[in-house]
């Protein structure tokens, strides 16, 4: 199962960002966290924060553990630019580009089996009626039963 933890238009460059994403990508989330924590880059305060929001989505949403959950993937895309100028000598100006990014964090849980059960099928009982002899289907399902309890009485009605 996947989770999932976005944020969109930072005022940070892709590439600044990049470099503590690409440090913290295949460390377990405990070590990761404690990473994040000590590094001394502004960036790593976007990662860690978008890192516990995904930790904090996985335990709200879907009941699970930061030791159930693993880090499969950091994205860094680049986002708009504020283009700006700077003026300078002669009527001119220098073009500035103010670049944003877009960071999404990805964790995986490691009981991936948790997605793919599927629910019990259920069980159906053979009976043969009394009075006219054809084989009656029960099922488990109360809803099934009901409707096999008005054949059983259409069944009778019409011998």
């Amino acid at each position: 199962m996947e989770i999932k933890a976005v944020q969109k238009t930072t005022r940070q460059t892709p590439l600044k960002v990049r470099l503590v994403a690409n440090a913290v990508r295949k460390l377990p989330i405990p070590q990761a966290i404690s990473q994040l924590a000590v590094m001394e880059r502004r960036a790593s305060l976007l990662v860690l924060k978008v890192l516990r929001q995904a930790i904090a989505n996985a335990q709200h949403n879907h009941r699970l553990s930061i030791d159930q959950l693993k880090i499969k993937s950091i994205l860094v895309n680049e986002g708009p630019r504020y283009k700006r100028f700077n003026a300078v000598s002669r009527g001119r100006g220098h073009a500035i580009l103010k670049r944003t990014c877009h960071l999404t964090v990805i964790l995986e849980s490691l009981d991936t089996d948790l997605g793919k059960k599927e629910l019990p099928q259920p069980k159906k009982e053979q009976e043969t009626s009394s009075k006219t002899g054809k084989i009656v289907t029960k099922t488990k399902n109360p809803k099934k039963n009901l409707k096999s309890s008005v054949v059983k009485k259409k069944e009778i009605k019409k011998s």
